[in-house]
């Protein structure tokens, strides 16, 4: 059956069979105690937004999107494995309003969680309908994507410790550490559909291009709204660099040691009053303008460039849509 729907909302109809997959997958090769605890940050919740973009851009290819059930899980399930790691790392107690797989089970065992989600979608693969040659480009894919996202992760832990502030090191940071997940599900969808290696990055740039706008959505979402964490300002209690923390010293450099002094606490000693302080200062400075002018700009540019194939920019322009609604107040506030 061929699915011409190439928008994300059309995926509703394969998203059950993606999510029966992933449990399937656990349960065949998470034991009787790994099982449980995957499962359980599985069924948290989620957008599936990795799934849907699989099979969308499946169908935006000409491919059929039942085809892509096995490719859209095992994107999903390697970005849920970036997410238990990326919460050990952090410290976040909460994600999607529920305790983290660390916070509930420990440390040791959200490695076990991360390290099974992260070999699994190499079992997904042995069940995508393609021919071997495919399935070898396919797990080329998942390779070079998921390590680039791992060193991204890497890159942020030490561009944290150093307070490195610079913006082409936080971009570069930025694009490593999440690019990747949104190039991932492109390129794959694109091999399946019958294109060639070349072709397939080529197509996928785009979308590897959205994940540095998604990250400083991600950081203005931090600060300005609720993202299911604890309470906002998780960025400032990690001592993260943001956007708007790049932004902000930028304008007003001698805030520098006033910042730093934050950022660098412990994440149980940083108060209330520092987050809230820093989010009026970015307010104040024009910090947080600067990047919403800026975030909306670069989308704009993005999703305005000519493609050689309607319904992918079509697929785009939808996604960079629904990235920006979660902070769209905030952008209307500060044009």
């Amino acid at each position: 059956m061929k699915t011409d729907s190439a928008c994300l909302d059309a995926t509703v109809v394969c998203l059950p069979k993606v999510e029966a997959l992933m449990l399937r997958l656990i349960d065949e090769r998470g034991g009787g105690s790994l099982a449980p605890m995957a499962r359980e940050h599985l069924e948290s919740g989620g957008k599936r937004l990795r799934a849907r973009l699989a099979l969308a851009a499946t169908a935006a290819l000409g491919g059929a999107m039942p085809d892509a059930v096995a490719w859209a899980a095992a994107a999903e399930l390697l970005h849920n494995a970036t997410l238990v790691h990326d919460d050990l790392q952090d410290g976040d107690r909460l994600r999607r309003g529920r305790p983290t797989v660390w916070d509930r089970h420990g440390v040791a065992q959200a490695i076990n969680v991360g390290d099974l989600l992260f070999l699994l979608p190499f079992a997904a693969l042995a069940e995508v309908p393609t021919t071997a040659a495919i399935r070898g480009l396919l797990m080329n894919v998942v390779t070079t994507c998921g390590t680039a996202v791992i060193a991204g992760q890497a890159a942020e832990l030490v561009q944290t410790a150093r307070l490195d502030t610079s913006r082409d090191s936080y971009r570069r940071t930025a694009a490593a550490k999440t690019s990747g997940l949104f190039e991932l599900p492109v390129r794959g969808a694109a091999l399946i559909g019958g294109s060639t290696e070349e072709a397939a990055v080529s197509i996928a740039r785009p979308f590897a291009e959205l994940g540095v706008l998604f990250q400083i959505q991600d950081d203005i979402l931090d600060l300005y709204a609720i993202k299911g964490r604890e309470a906002p300002g998780a960025d400032i209690r990690e001592g993260k660099v943001s956007a708007l923390v790049v932004e902000h010293l930028r304008v007003v450099p001698g805030d520098r040691e006033w910042l730093a002094a934050i950022l660098k606490k412990p994440r149980g000693d940083t108060t209330e009053s520092d987050v809230v302080d820093c989010t009026q200062r970015f307010r104040d400075s024009g910090a947080l303008a600067a990047v919403c002018r800026g975030l909306t700009s670069e989308v704009a540019a993005l999703t305005g460039r000519p493609s050689a194939n309607s319904a992918v920019r079509a697929l785009l322009a939808e996604l960079c849509e629904r990235m920006l609604t979660p902070i769209q107040r905030i952008l209307e506030e500060n044009r």
